[in-house]
């Protein structure tokens, strides 16, 4: 059951990433969590993701908005070493409890269109807590995701953008994960079994990709927030 879990984690976070731009970290580390301990759930998260933002980045470079990009890697900076310290020191529990309601709350602003105008500082913002949120739970993505969503971006600058800055933050998020806290072999090996459905859902991804229209692309946005967010928080509850 536990092999055939991983399958499907992996299969449908593959191509949700590939099609979206987001969402390997979003649905996979809540639900590899349950199969393995927190440090090898989140690096292997970490491997897999930089793997498709590798695979992908050179398709899709014309679209990355370099300005927002260059001051998301700047606000990282800052957040990286704040993650690290607060997964190594807190108890993983609290900190998905934190993390869950931080999404529900900011995912129910937006369905209530909620707008935010995007400007310098904020990116440095949410790039500082996109990194905090990779060195402590391996999830970069909502506080981007949220971001764009708020700013109204249109779907293939917030896919582009996002990839571009996944391959930045994902390896370095890696090195320090392996510096501070360690790896193994149940690691690699596992991320090596993944490779495969990874290079399946890159396909998949990029064919529904072509099928979503802004409108669904927002709708399909929040559903996932919305799960995601229940999901963490009755994981912290149990």
């Amino acid at each position: 059951m536990g092999i055939i879990a991983f399958i499907i984690i992996i299969l449908i976070a593959s191509v949700l990433q590939t099609s979206t731009g987001f969402g390997f970290s979003i649905l996979a580390t809540p639900f590899l969590l349950l199969l393995f301990k927190p440090s090898e759930a989140i690096q292997i998260n970490l491997i897999l993701s930089l793997v498709i933002s590798i695979a992908l980045i050179m398709k899709i470079r014309k679209d990355i908005d370099h300005g927002i990009l260059g001051r998301f890697v700047a606000g990282s900076v800052m957040g990286l070493p704040v993650g690290i310290t607060i997964f190594m020191m807190i108890d993983i529990d609290r900190l998905k409890l934190a993390v869950s309601l931080i999404i529900l709350l900011l995912t129910v602003l937006l369905v209530l269109n909620f707008r935010i105008k995007q400007n310098k500082k904020r990116d440095l913002l949410v790039g500082g807590i996109s990194g905090l949120f990779t060195t402590s739970i391996g999830m970069p993505g909502p506080p981007l995701l949220l971001y764009f969503s708020g700013t109204n971006t249109n779907k293939e600058k917030l896919r582009s953008t996002t990839l571009a800055f996944f391959l930045f933050i994902y390896l370095v998020s890696l090195v320090i994960q392996t510096i501070f806290v360690g790896t193994n072999k149940t690691i690699w090996i596992s991320s090596l079994w993944g490779l495969p459905l990874v290079l399946v859902g890159l396909y998949l991804g990029q064919l529904l990709f072509k099928w979503i229209n802004q409108r669904v692309f927002r709708i399909f946005t929040y559903i996932i927030l919305i799960f995601t967010g229940i999901y963490l928080l009755l994981e912290s509850l149990v």
